[in-house]
């Protein structure tokens, strides 16, 4: 059984939908054991109360040094014995220490097909909107490996969206969400689960 811990700093649509594909059996062999917000006004935390599981919000700036805040990160994953992070919507920068300590074992969804709109400074609506200005027609989202580069971990698997004309940032923000991120995340889960991920480099190999 693949023990998650969930990494949230806003309303936890993407824990949401890892929590539906658990309970309908489309997601099986995996157990959500804790759910961290950086937020304690998150409804992310309202969400994992609902289905109780573990939720607890730990905040950068209760900490002296951005050290022991990633130190209290791993001291609470490592207690809750997590085997994979998933970082759903999580708006702190994650340091070094807490990467190398789960290397190969934390995801982020990206809204968008990196290496298009990713980086530093694209996040939520922003990359919708950067789509939108670009003029694309195609965007989507991207399950990746953290690495201590911004969103340039090694993709594990993408889904593209078209964009409509009559699409806003909030409107393709929100199809996005519906038909690429909620789908492709859980299905990145369940392959990690059965140890079907392999990192090769830069790239990684389904098996």
């Amino acid at each position: 059984m693949l023990k998650i811990g969930i990494l949230v700093s806003g309303g936890g649509t993407n824990f949401q939908a890892i929590v539906d594909a658990i309970e309908t059996g489309n997601l099986v062999d995996t157990e959500i054991v804790t759910l961290v917000s950086s937020n304690p006004n998150a409804y992310a935390l309202e969400r994992a109360k609902r289905h109780n599981i573990d939720a607890v919000c730990i905040r950068k700036k209760d900490y002296d040094t951005d050290i022991l805040y990633q130190q209290a990160l791993i001291d609470h994953m490592k207690n809750k014995n997590v085997g994979l992070i998933v970082m759903a919507g999580f708006m702190v920068v994650i340091g070094s220490l807490f990467i190398k300590e789960f290397e190969n074992r934390i995801i982020n969804i990206h809204p968008s097909l990196i290496p298009s709109f990713c980086g530093n400074g694209y996040y939520g609506l922003k990359v919708h909107e950067a789509a939108l200005k670009k003029g694309v027609k195609v965007t989507g989202a991207t399950v990746h490996f953290v690495t201590e580069e911004t969103d340039a971990g090694p993709i594990i698997m993408q889904k593209p969206v078209f964009i409509l004309d009559e699409d806003t940032p909030e409107l393709l923000q929100k199809r996005v969400m519906e038909e690429a991120e909620w789908k492709i995340l859980p299905r990145t889960i369940q392959l990690f689960a059965h140890n079907r991920l392999k990192v090769i480099g830069n790239h990684v190999k389904i098996l």
